[in-house]
């Protein structure tokens, strides 16, 4: 029973912003590897948001937008992969520019929670720490096309990469893998590895999930951080309060 009304309670606290009119929305981000889970997680948690009452948009990168879907399908097919990794971070950051402008802001700025299924932190780890782009390039290119947009929230979901790599397959279904699932094991590596990284630089915004478990388990640690990252923290102690 107590527990049911602590629940009860923390889903009246995340509905609170857009329930009493925040012009401004909050904006969850998924991030890892290939096969770690998160499209499955990001749908699951746009799920639970709005069977409270909270407007959500699920979208994902690159993609989003009508523009920003063209060219998902030049990067995913490999077409861009010959002009090397700044060709890619640039068609990346162009994506993302179309991608905030025509669907991320306005849903923020209508009250919306936003949450995406890959941002910024993709072009930083798979076009930055492991496709050796300057620093500086990567750095321009958010400052264009991010400017002073940052994710409330971060997700990395780890999984180890053999694991992730055989999900992603399992997910193909017999079809070719795209432009990055096809890379070499030592490729997902330093992913993998970029990813935990980013994490430990940044742990007031970024929350590491052990992917391993059941998708429920997973989704439950994910509801978990959200509430306690993201609620206010009035709400927060009236949530740890003993109900009887």
């Amino acid at each position: 029973m107590g527990d049911a009304v602590s629940t009860r309670r923390s889903a009246a606290a995340l509905a609170e912003p857009v329930q009493a009119g925040r012009t401004s929305g909050r904006f969850i981000t998924f991030e890892g590897g290939e096969g770690t889970g998160k499209s499955t997680q990001a749908a699951s948690l746009a799920r639970r948001l709005e069977s409270l009452g909270i407007g959500v948009l699920l979208t994902r990168e690159p993609g989003g937008s009508p523009g920003a879907e063209i060219i998902r399908h030049v990067l995913l097919s490999g077409a861009a992969k010959p002009f090397g990794p700044e060709a890619e971070a640039m068609l990346f950051a162009a994506a993302r520019e179309d991608h905030i402008k025509c669907a991320i802001k306005p849903a923020l700025e209508a009250g919306q929670w936003v949450v995406c299924d890959r941002f910024a932190d993709s072009t930083r780890v798979y076009q930055g720490a492991v496709g050796a782009v300057d620093p500086r390039l990567i750095k321009a290119l958010e400052r264009v096309s991010v400017g002073d947009l940052k994710p409330d929230l971060t997700f990395i979901l780890d999984v180890p990469v053999k694991t992730g790599l055989t999900r992603a397959a399992g997910r193909r279904r017999g079809s070719q893998p795209d432009r990055f699932e096809a890379e070499q094991l030592e490729f997902h590596e330093k992913l993998r590895r970029a990813y935990l990284a980013l994490a430990e630089a940044e742990p007031e915004r970024c929350v590491v999930i052990d992917a391993r478990a059941s998708k429920k388990e997973v989704a439950e640690r994910v509801w978990n951080a959200v509430n306690a990252r993201l609620e206010p923290a009035n709400d927060r102690v009236a949530r740890t309060a003993v109900v009887p």
